[in-house]
């Protein structure tokens, strides 16, 4: 195989230094607290971002979009305002994990994936066989995704795209009486309502009442759940508690662990965490 589309080069100070493509972005990390491991890695940047400056370019004056290949996938990659540039490399592991679990499965399931951003999860999914319904509150964002499967050759794939609050979506599909087999969640620490409308979302009011609400959406038995955060004291344990309590399983049945990224310096960064169950 070749090289990974994306791999952290180095982290420290509170930054992180990673490769996407061809490109080598410099950006804030407020978890990387010990020194860099690599100094002269950081010599090598094409974009940084800075709070309150912005992206700032080595060849141009305005960073370009790029692309880059990530198996039989392809993804538009673009500097964002909030210092984002569309993928997450930290999610790799879950995304692998849902594509074995759907292959494990007799018939490939129809998943609700909510706060599904640029839409690699999606993409992943539905290449595995799966109808997806990915939603997320900003129409750029979701358009966004539908450029990566116009990149990635699954326009023609059973996907909805959705752009909505997913607290609201998700209580008009249990008036609707529809029903999912599996559902993916990565939501925020903060938040607004979808087309700046609704309640402000915060993770700790919000969470648990939406698992509950997805539990129903699944009749209580899905076919797996992933559930992500990026919240400081939202970590591997209390996840997989909310897991348990809404889906009504054993803690020891839910697997979770932490979101992290190792670089070739031998820095580590972490980036949330994770809990994941599958049908027993």
């Amino acid at each position: 195989m070749g090289d990974p589309c994306c791999e952290l080069l180095d982290a420290g100070d509170g930054r992180r230094l990673e490769r996407f493509g061809d490109r080598i972005c410099d950006r804030p990390a407020p978890t990387a607290v010990e020194p860099p491991r690599d100094a002269g890695a950081w010599n090598a940047t094409d974009l940084r971002f800075d709070k309150y400056v912005g992206w700032t370019s080595v060849a141009d004056d305005e960073p370009a979009p790029w692309e880059v290949a990530d198996g039989d996938l392809r993804f538009e990659l673009r500097p964002t305002e909030t210092g984002q540039v569309g993928v997450f490399p930290e999610q790799t592991p879950n995304r692998e994990w849902i594509r074995s679990a759907i292959g494990r499965l007799p018939a490939p399931p129809s998943i609700l994936n909510l706060f599904a951003y640029t839409g690699a999860t999606t993409l992943d999914a539905s290449a595995a066989g799966s109808s997806v319904t990915h939603v997320d509150g900003s129409r750029p964002t979701v358009a966004w995704a539908r450029r990566n499967a116009e990149l990635s050759g699954l326009t023609d794939r059973p996907i909805r795209w959705i752009v909505d609050d997913a607290d609201a979506f998700v209580d008009r599909e249990l008036r609707r009486d529809r029903r999912y087999d599996a559902v993916i969640l990565d939501p925020p620490s903060y938040g607004h309502g979808g087309r700046g409308k609704g309640a402000a979302w915060r993770l700790e009011d919000r969470l648990a009442g939406l698992l509950e609400r997805c539990a129903e959406l699944t009749d209580g038995d899905p076919a797996f759940v992933v559930l992500s955060a990026h919240t400081p004291g939202f970590g591997p344990d209390r996840l997989a508690e909310e897991l348990a309590v809404a889906f009504r399983r054993r803690p020891a049945s839910v697997d979770a662990g932490d979101l992290e990224l190792r670089a070739r310096s031998g820095a580590r960064l972490r980036l949330g965490a994770y809990a994941r169950m599958i049908r027993e």
